[in-house]
């Protein structure tokens, strides 16, 4: 690829301005933080080192399927020690994005996941991580909303209490809603009423379905749980008439490259079928997931979709537009991000018409 041509004011694609709209809080952690952590409690890990620490959190050479995947956040639940190190951990996960330059960033967060283990109330760990991304957003000059996942396989009277955490919530930090967790094994169906009350207060909805399971998972989270956005989604490749609903319907699908091959749902990069929905004209956007437990940033995976993918730089471009419109923001806000995107992201090439990146290399 050439390097980057003077109209556009990027030399790679680490400069690019990104937007995230999937990425969970748990699965964002610092690993250093998370060493020190291991260091001054007793969490069950024999842990001499950073090296040692990394297999219990991150994957590594583990088989590509979603409940090794899932396993990494059991361990990572025996973490959240304290009030304060939940706000360090928030804090950082934060940075950790500005620092990839993203400038708006929609972070997920299960307060159940981080209140289990030591028994914080629901609502105090929720008010803990509003505080420290309120805080690090104001320090980093990013853009944050946060986002309240409940979880499929968590008994459901939980996410009840949840569910009215973040609608009280609303507004105050809080933007949408989301439903994680093993699709496979735990149906969507008993949520419904949740994200019915959701949507009727304004909520953005977003739902974990079509990674693990069928392209079924995608019509229900449309037509029975109001999904705006689908987490993942990419099974609905598997269904003209599901793929058709979610392009008509105008749902943006959240990709996550890297999760998607560690989790078993592709067995190979190359064969991801991006380009295909891109195609298609569905509303793709790209997004990290997990970026510690993975292992990624977000330039990584924009690289992957550039040098493995072979996603031109007006596609690129495409994607992240598609983001800030699919970012759960009231109208007015929302067009501003659209225009400061626009903004950022000329769709202008050199004169002889290559992408206007040089190329980086993939972890």
């Amino acid at each position: 690829m050439s390097e980057l041509n003077y109209q556009t004011g990027f030399t790679t694609i680490q400069d690019l301005p990104k937007i995230d709209l999937h990425r969970h809080l748990e699965g964002s952690l610092r690993l250093q933080t998370l060493y020190e952590i291991a260091l001054e409690h007793d969490l069950g890990l024999t842990v001499a080192s950073l090296d040692q620490l990394r297999p219990h959190v991150q994957v590594m050479n583990d088989p590509a399927h979603h409940e090794a995947f899932l396993r990494k956040f059991e361990v990572l639940r025996h973490f959240y020690r304290s009030p304060e190190t939940i706000y360090r951990l928030a804090y950082e996960a934060v940075a950790d994005a500005a620092a990839d330059n993203v400038k708006y960033l929609e972070l997920r967060f299960s307060p159940q996941a981080l209140s289990r283990v030591r028994g914080f109330a629901l609502a105090d760990v929720t008010d803990w991580v509003i505080n420290a991304v309120q805080q690090a957003s104001h320090d980093y000059d990013i853009d944050v909303g946060l986002i309240i996942t409940l979880v499929r396989h968590d008994p459901l009277p939980q996410a009840y209490e949840v569910a009215e955490v973040a609608l009280a919530r609303f507004g105050k930090g809080i933007v949408g809603l989301d439903l994680a967790g093993n699709e496979v094994k735990f149906p969507s169906a008993p949520f419904a009423p949740l994200f019915k009350q959701a949507k009727a207060a304004g909520m953005g909805i977003t739902v974990h379905a079509g990674e693990w399971a069928s392209a079924q998972g995608v019509h229900e989270a449309v037509e029975e749980l109001y999904a705006d956005r689908i987490g993942h989604g990419i099974r609905a490749i598997e269904n003209s008439q599901i793929l058709r609903l979610v392009r008509e319907r105008g749902v943006a699908l959240e990709i996550c490259l890297t999760s998607n091959l560690q989790t078993g749902v592709v067995h190979s990069l190359a064969h991801h079928p991006l380009t295909d929905m891109l195609d298609l004209g569905v509303k793709v956007t790209l997004n990290t997931d997990d970026p510690s437990v993975s292992d990624v940033t977000l330039t990584n995976e924009y690289a992957i979709a550039m040098n493995v993918l072979h996603v031109s730089y007006p596609l690129l471009r495409q994607m992240v537009l598609n983001a800030a419109r699919a970012a759960f923001l009231p109208e007015e806000k929302r067009a501003s991000l659209i225009d400061r995107f626009e903004q950022w992201l000329p769709p202008a090439f050199s004169d002889n018409g290559h992408t206007p990146f040089t190329t980086i290399p993939i972890p």
